[in-house]
């Protein structure tokens, strides 16, 4: 996964949004708990904010220069599929650099 590391180059900050109870949350949950340390220690001046609340759908927002942001909702997918998201939102804000 070495495009983890380049998150910082394309991102200006990183936000999941998450339930700490519902089954619907528990992948990105368990998506936190398992790549949080790595990915902070391979971008350490990205801002990974991480906000739990009742009731809130799994969602993964990315804010790009500009103020640019593109949300991506969890809720079914695996951790794997999370992972592939993060991915894809990491290399669009790549796009969005002319």
């Amino acid at each position: 996964m070495a495009w983890i590391g380049q998150l910082s180059k394309n991102l200006k900050e990183l936000r999941v949004l998450f339930c700490q109870t519902s089954p619907g949350s528990s992948s990105a949950r368990a998506f936190v708990e398992k790549n949080y340390k790595e990915l902070k220690k391979a971008n350490p001046k990205l801002p990974i904010l991480i906000r739990e609340c009742s009731g809130t759908e799994p969602q993964l927002w990315a804010r790009y220069d500009m103020g640019v942001e593109r949300g991506i909702r969890l809720e079914g997918m695996s951790e794997d599929q999370i992972s592939k998201a993060l991915q894809d939102l990491a290399k669009g804000g790549s796009s969005l650099k002319s």
